[in-house]
This record gives C-alpha cells, structure tokens and sequence, in this order.
C-alpha cells in the first residue's frame, strides 16, 4: 500500500510569544537537539512512508534549513522524497493559504500525480511516537471513508482547547465540537487524518472553490452523516506546543522527569530522527554539578544544572545556577548567574551576576538577547 504523508507546518501560534517571532511553531527546538517537526516526520518514515509534502508558511526560513534534502530522514530519493510546499503566485493569481483544505488545495499536483492510494495528514507541532500501521488496518476493517486519530484527555490537558468529537458504539464519529467550555466528552481530536487520495480530492474540488478551506470544520463535518468518519483510539504520550509558553515547557520538563515518556518518545517503536551537526560531546569540568539534566553535545559546564534542558553548544561557567529552565543553542551563563524557571532562546547571554527568574510561568528571553 502506498501513502502519501502531507505534514501541516505552516502556523502561526500567538500563545507562544516570542519564541515564534523568527520561527514557525513546527521548528521550535525541543529535548535538547530535536525540532517539533522531527516526531510527526519520523514517525512517517518509521512506518514507511517514502513521499512527505511539508506545507509551510509562516517564518519558513529556520525550518527548510532544518529540514534540508530530508538526507537525515532518508527521504533524499529519486522515487519520492521529500517535498517543500510553499504558497506561490501562478498566472491565476493564488493567496496565502487560508486554511488546511486551502494549503492541500494549493497543492493538489502533488496528489494528481502521485502513485499513492492513501494520504496521512499530521501536524508538524504536536509531540508523539507511533507506527501509523494499526491505523491504516483499523481504517480498513471498519470500512471507513475517513479515519481521525483521537485520544481520551486526562485532567492534565484544559479540554476546552481542544476539538471533541462523540462517538458511538462502533466507535463512528456522530459529533464534533470545537474547542467549547464544557464538551459532552474528553475525547480529543489530535490533528491527524488518513483518507483515501481520491475521495480527499473530490472533496477538495466540491467544497474549497465555494471558500470552504477547513479541512476538518469546512470540508469533513458538513459530510459527517454521508461519509463513514471513524476514529482512532490513540492511547500513547501526546502534546501539542501550540497551546502555548507553559506547554512547551511542560513537555521538555515532562521528557526530563519521566522516563516513561522518554522510553516511549526516543526508544519505541523507531528513531527520532533530527538534522546532524558536527558538535564535539559535552564536556563537564571538575567544578560542574549536574542532576536530572538532558545535555546536548558540544556544552561546556562548569556550573551547576538542575531539571534542566540544555541544548547544542551552551557554556554554563563556574558559579552559575540553572534550574527548572529550557536553554537553547549557542546560549552563555556567565560566572554567578542564576537562571529558573526560565526559557532562553538561541545565542543569548546572562551576564556575570545576573539573575533570571519566572514565578508563576517560565520567564521568556528572546533570540540573541543580552540581560
């Protein structure tokens, strides 16, 4: 069976503040030497998935450089591989993509002439392991038109930021809500489709003409009592980093303090595949104090670092403190400063004797900055 993986990176997301000034939410680094984007596109290489569209948008810039040939994912092939697709202007004049059936759309060559029966649609900015295998299986045995993968939330997740959906005994979609205060269930849709290529088409050619550019809200649910829409019980680790500040932090943190988590993201079911940097390996010195740390390589620590995520390149020299904080490539901690509760972005500096602090939410500083 041959699938086609399109991959959603193109948003914008408010609730992340600064460290999407310069980034799309799809390239926000993560665990240490890892992009958002990794999880969902290895995820499609593990379950052999040859041909990805990644659909782009906003701030593209650090993400194709992230991403590159797709050598590092093996997708640098001359039968299928790895696409870029970008908003563009032809001759018919054409727009910034309006929604997600808009931006595949857009691009509906890639489908026409493609040799793939099946499209996986994901997102690049959701954080989770899995082998789409089970998925195309349960997609067949129920005979569906349309398989949605959905998880029950837990208390953890405010469920009103999240789409719902219904279901009935079968386990077929009867109702969907979309991020309302109090929804008749936790069971969360997570952003992830798996359609057979042609009837996606069909309609895409019915409904985006006439200005529906949804893909879920526009183009699925008006159709929801004609076409067989199921859902998929997904049941493993699961976060999306477009929630904001405090769940990108709570994910690097959730990754550090559970080994669980960590066993199900980097060890199950596959590789998590990254882009390859020529760093030598961390390096700790006779005064560095290290607890409960992810420690990229090609670090120099001389202080002391505590549930912490350092990555690729830091410099943390003697004296300094960093505790409960996220601090990103190429960034230095000066002698006697102290850093928690904090997230830093790239090539950043605390000076000697600084202190950087946050109280109820992780304080944030911006790319490159000085304090």
């Amino acid at each position: 069976m041959r699938v086609l993986g399109l991959i959603l990176a193109g948003g914008k997301s408010e609730k992340l503040g600064k460290l999407v000034y310069k980034r799309a939410s799809a390239a926000l680094p993560i665990a240490g030497k890892y992009r958002a984007i990794d999880f969902t596109l290895s995820n499609m290489v593990n379950s052999d998935i040859i041909k990805v569209g990644v659909l782009t948008q906003y701030n593209p810039r650090s993400l194709m450089d992230h991403l590159g040939s797709g050598k590092e994912w093996n997708l640098d092939r001359k039968k299928g591989g790895l696409y870029i697709l970008q908003p563009y202007i032809g001759l018919n004049g054409q727009y910034w993509y309006r929604g997600t059936a808009d931006a595949i759309f857009q691009n509906i060559t890639v489908l026409k002439r493609g040799e793939e029966d099946y499209v996986l649609i994901g997102s690049g900015d959701h954080i989770y392991k899995m082998i789409y295998n089970d998925l195309y299986m349960y997609h067949f045995t129920k005979g569906a038109d349309i398989t949605l993968v959905t998880k029950e939330l837990d208390e953890s997740y405010n469920i009103k930021d999240y789409g719902t959906v219904v279901v009935n005994d079968d386990m077929r979609v009867i109702e969907f809500n979309e991020k309302v205060d109090n929804p008749p269930s936790r069971r969360a849709f997570l952003g992830i489709y798996f359609i057979n290529k042609h009837l996606l088409m069909d309609l895409l050619y019915t409904i985006v003409p006439d200005g529906g550019y949804d893909l879920l809200l526009d183009v699925i649910l008006p159709k929801i009592n004609e076409l067989k829409v199921y859902a998929y019980d997904f049941k493993g680790y699961w976060r999306n980093i477009k929630k904001g500040i405090d769940e990108y932090f709570r994910i690097n943190m959730e990754i550090i303090e559970n080994r669980g988590i960590r066993e199900e993201l980097f060890y199950k079911n596959g590789k998590v595949f990254t882009k390859l940097k020529d760093f030598p390996p961390a390096k700790f010195t006779a005064t560095s104090i290290v607890d409960n740390s992810v420690i990229a390589d090609g670090c120099v620590i001389s202080g002391m670092v505590k549930n912490s995520v350092l990555f690729r390149g830091v410099v943390v020299k003697a004296g300094a403190r960093i505790e409960n904080s996220i601090i990103m490539q190429g960034t230095v901690i000066e002698e006697g400063a102290t850093v928690k509760n904090a997230i830093i972005d790239k090539d950043c500096i605390v000076r000697e004797g600084q202190t950087l602090i946050g109280d109820f939410e992780p304080v944030v500083l911006e790319k490159r900055m000085i304090v």
